[in-house]
């Protein structure tokens, strides 16, 4: 049987996260990140919010037309 190396695991995981991100912020998309129960909002240009920018905007246009 094979010994899974659980530190190439999450390297391999990080990675992806990290990929992910980037593809949402070139596609206009924040990332959402939660700590302590508050979320925070990393926008496209890099400003961190606690304003959710999905709750009015063009990002809340979007997001009524995908959720119809």
């Amino acid at each position: 049987m094979q010994t899974i190396d659980k530190n190439l695991i999450q390297r391999i995981g990080n990675d992806a996260v990290r990929e992910a991100q980037k593809k949402s912020l070139e596609n206009g998309i924040p990332n959402v990140y939660s700590k302590n129960g508050v979320h925070y909002f990393q926008l496209p240009d890099g400003t961190i919010t606690m304003d959710n920018p999905f709750e009015k905007g063009k990002l809340k246009e979007r997001l009524d037309e995908l959720t119809k």
